[in-house]
C-alpha cells in the first residue's frame, strides 16, 4: 500500500459534537425535505451526464479526499480512519475530521472533499445548492436526541408527561427544535401553551441539569452522555427521541446522517466509491458490535473527549448502514416531516429521487 498522506483536525468539543449532526447548513438554516409534496417553482436538479466525467483507467490510483463530521457521524467512521492510518483499506483515503456541516459543505463545493458525512437535512441542501452535482449515496447515523431528567428524578417516562415542564434546549431554529415542537404536538401537546421551551447552547444546559437549575433538556449524543456521566446518578435518559419518533404514524425513520459525494468522483471513481461503501458499512458494524475497542479508536481521534464517553455514547447514537434502493423508502418520510414543519428550511424544494446514488 502507498503511503497514505493523511490531514486530521482533531476537535473534540463535546458541545459542539452531536449538533453538528443535527444540521445547520449556512449558518442556522435547518433542513427538510418531502418526497410526497411537490415545491412550487423549485427547479428540478436532477443530475445529468457528464461528458468529460470518464472513469479513472485500471491500475490507477485514485486518492479519496475524505470528510467526517465530529459526533455520532465520527463515531461510525473511527474503524475505516484507524485501517487507513494502518493502510489496510481497499482505498487510499485522506481525510479531515470536521467540527460543523459548513466546513465539509464548503469542500464539497469548492471540489476539495470527494466524500463526506454530514447532516442528512444537509444533504438535501447541497443538492439543490450545486444543482446536482452532489448526492446522497448512504445513510449513516438515525436520531442522536435524548430528553435528559435531572435531580435525580424518575417521574418522566413519556412525552405526554411534559406538560407543564420547562424544557431546556439546544439547536433553536435547526432539526432538533423541529423535531422537539413535533413530538410535543404528535402526542397532543401545544409546544407554545402546553410547555415552556427555553432554548441555550449545550454546555449551559449541561451545567444547569448539574446545578439542579433545570429539571428537564433535551440534547444530543455525545453530550448528552457526557451529562449523564458527569452528574453520577442524578441526570438520566428519559427519552430516547429517535425511539419516540419512530413510535409516531407516518413520521418515518428518523435518519438524520448521510454519506455524500461530488457527482463528478462518482462518474469520474465509481470503483472507489463502491469501496468505500463497502468499508463505511463494515466500519459501522465494527463500531457497533466493538463497542469497548470502538470506544479507543473514537477517543484517540479526537472525536470524544475520552473513551469513557464514547462507550457509553456507542450504544445511544443509532449506528445504521443504508444504502442504494433502500436509501429513499428509509429517509423519505422524514425529510416529508420536516418538510412539513418548515419548508423553507431547504429553500421550499423537494429532492427528487436523482439525489440518491444508486450503482
Amino acid at each position: 500500500m502507498k503511503h497514505r498522506k493523511i490531514w486530521a483536525l482533531m476537535l473534540a468539543l463535546v458541545v459542539t459534537l452531536g449538533l453538528s449532526a443535527c444540521g445547520t447548513p449556512g449558518g442556522n438554516q435547518p433542513g427538510s425535505a418531502n418526497p410526497g409534496v411537490e415545491a412550487s417553482g423549485a427547479p428540478s436538479t436532477q443530475p445529468t451526464d457528464t461528458a468529460q466525467a470518464q472513469p479513472t483507467p485500471a491500475g490507477e490510483e485514485t486518492v479519496v479526499r475524505l470528510g467526517v463530521l465530529s459526533g455520532p457521524t465520527g463515531i461510525g467512521a473511527a474503524k475505516l480512519l484507524a485501517d487507513s492510518d494502518a493502510g489496510v483499506t481497499g482505498n487510499t483515503y485522506a481525510y479531515t475530521i470536521a467540527a460543523d456541516n459548513n466546513e465539509l459543505m464548503a469542500g464539497l463545493t469548492q471540489g476539495t472533499v470527494d466524500i463526506a458525512t454530514v447532516a442528512s437535512n444537509v444533504a438535501v441542501n447541497l443538492y439543490h445548492k450545486t444543482g446536482g452535482d452532489v448526492r446522497i449515496i448512504a445513510l449513516g447515523t438515525k436520531g442522536v436526541l435524548h430528553i435528559l431528567e435531572g435531580s435525580g428524578g424518575t417521574e418522566i417516562q413519556r412525552v405526554e408527561q411534559l406538560r407543564g415542564q420547562t424544557i431546556y434546549a439546544a439547536g433553536q431554529g435547526a432539526n432538533p427544535e423541529f423535531i422537539l415542537r413535533h413530538l410535543l404536538q404528535s402526542n397532543g401537546l401545544d409546544p407554545d401553551k402546553d410547555v415552556t421551551i427555553v432554548f441555550a447552547d449545550a454546555s449551559e444546559i449541561t451545567q444547569k441539569l448539574m446545578t439542579g437549575e433545570a429539571k428537564v433538556a433535551m440534547l444530543p449524543v455525545p453530550a448528552a452522555t457526557a451529562a449523564i456521566l458527569k452528574s453520577e446518578g442524578k441526570i438520566r435518559s428519559a427519552i430516547d427521541v429517535t425511539e419516540a419518533w419512530e413510535g409516531l404514524e407516518d413520521s418515518g425513520e428518523l435518519m438524520m446522517t448521510a454519506v455524500v459525494a461530488r457527482t463528478q468522483f462518482i462518474q469520474e471513481h465509481p470503483q472507489a466509491v463502491a469501496a468505500f461503501l463497502e468499508e463505511y458499512a463494515q466500519s459501522i458494524g465494527y463500531v457497533n458490535t466493538n463497542v469497548e475497542e470502538a470506544a479507543q479508536l473514537v477517543a484517540g481521534f479526537g472525536i470524544t473527549p475520552s473513551a469513557a464517553i464514547a462507550k457509553a455514547a456507542i450504544p445511544q447514537c443509532h449506528l445504521t448502514f443504508v444504502s442504494g434502493q433502500d436509501m429513499a423508502g428509509a429517509v423519505s418520510d422524514y425529510f416529508a416531516t420536516l418538510y412539513q414543519i418548515n419548508p423553507s428550511a431547504l429553500g421550499g424544494a423537494l429532492p427528487d429521487d436523482g439525489i440518491y446514488y444508486v450503482p
